[in-house]
């Protein structure tokens, strides 16, 4: 799974466009767009993000109740 762009979060900073080690991460009309081919989930995206919107569990995915 690679990282996931929570749209509504996202404020077009570059964070994590910048922070990203495989260039994996580019900008769309002003939203961070995650190219799954070069995602090696190393999590720098998410770390570098200061509002929150990169995760590697997607929306439609359930967690365990545990």
């Amino acid at each position: 799974m690679s990282a996931f762009i929570l749209e509504k979060l996202c404020r077009g900073c570059k964070r994590c466009v910048n922070s990203c080690p495989e260039e994996a991460i580019a900008m769309l009309s002003h939203l961070a767009v995650v190219d799954p081919a070069k995602c090696v989930e190393c999590e720098a995206c998410m770390e570098a993000c200061m509002h929150g919107a990169i995760t590697f569990v997607e929306m439609g995915e359930k967690k365990p109740n545990g």
